[in-house]
């Protein structure tokens, strides 16, 4: 008698075709957001006008669709500009804010919870990802910090691409301060332009001093962002070569009888 043959090995040649779908699966994703944050972007004028006749309630709505937007893709330009036009300088920057904290945040935790587990056993077998991963970890606070200060980085895409990285929730939130100067100097144009009908009309405000400080602390910031992480990833690379090394080390030359 033969010995009964356990379960067929599993076969290696359909991983490549379901990483392909994984990834092909993620780009239609991410394109069907843009898609539909682009398709949400005409309608803003028309819910700012909604907004606008809600009396008490309208911060309350504001803040919510904020939130909404940010996750669907939705550029903020426009509802940050009614913001100003809204409420004015001081409420209207405390609304946006509050807004697209909360959808930032749901989208960071969207990406965390949905993808981050696929994104880990990639990163295995690439050190050098690795390595900016756990740089990030580790200085996640700072880094984001300087990335929310940038205007090079979207940030519908930076609160996504953000959840797969190993930065601590806490540190992400708190972090969200760094979208303060943007927010306050768009809200302020929004004030300048004084209607909804004005912001949605595309009528542009002299770009003054404050435009230019702003944008010069956001270069600023995205050199001081890159730099950080190239550093705290090289160093990371390193530590966990010399670990490597000194893992086979002990392996080669272990005790001897």
């Amino acid at each position: 008698m033969t010995a009964e043959s356990g379960p067929p090995a599993p076969t290696t040649h359909r991983r490549p075709w379901r990483r392909a779908g994984l990834v092909i699966g993620a780009v239609a994703a991410l394109a069907l957001l843009w898609w539909l944050g682009r398709l949400g972007g005409t309608a803003v004028p028309r819910f700012a006008t909604w907004v606008d006749d809600l009396g008490l309630w309208a911060p309350v709505v504001f803040i919510a669709g904020y939130a909404v937007a940010t996750v669907a893709f939705v550029p903020g330009v426009l509802l940050t500009l009614a913001a100003g036009a809204l409420f004015g300088l001081t409420r209207g920057t405390l609304y946006t804010f509050v807004g697209a904290s909360l959808g930032a945040c749901g989208s960071f935790l969207v990406a965390r919870y949905v993808a981050r587990g696929a994104v880990e056993r990639r990163l295995a077998a690439y050190p050098r990802f690795a390595a900016i991963d756990h740089a990030v970890a580790r200085a996640g606070l700072r880094i984001v910090f300087l990335l929310r200060l940038s205007p090079v980085f979207p940030f519908n895409v930076l609160n996504y691409a953000l959840g797969l990285t190993r930065v601590r929730f806490v540190d992400y939130l708190v972090a969200c301060v760094g979208m303060l100067p943007g927010t306050f100097l768009y809200v302020y144009y929004g004030k300048l332009l004084g209607t909804v009908a004005a912001v949605a009309s595309g009528t542009g405000v002299e770009r003054g001093a404050g435009y230019w400080v702003i944008l010069g602390l956001g270069i600023v910031a995205t050199v001081a962002a890159t730099a950080l992480v190239t550093r705290m990833a090289r160093q990371a690379l390193r530590e966990a070569t010399d670990l490597g090394t000194a893992g086979d080390t002990r392996g080669n030359h272990g005790p001897t009888a």
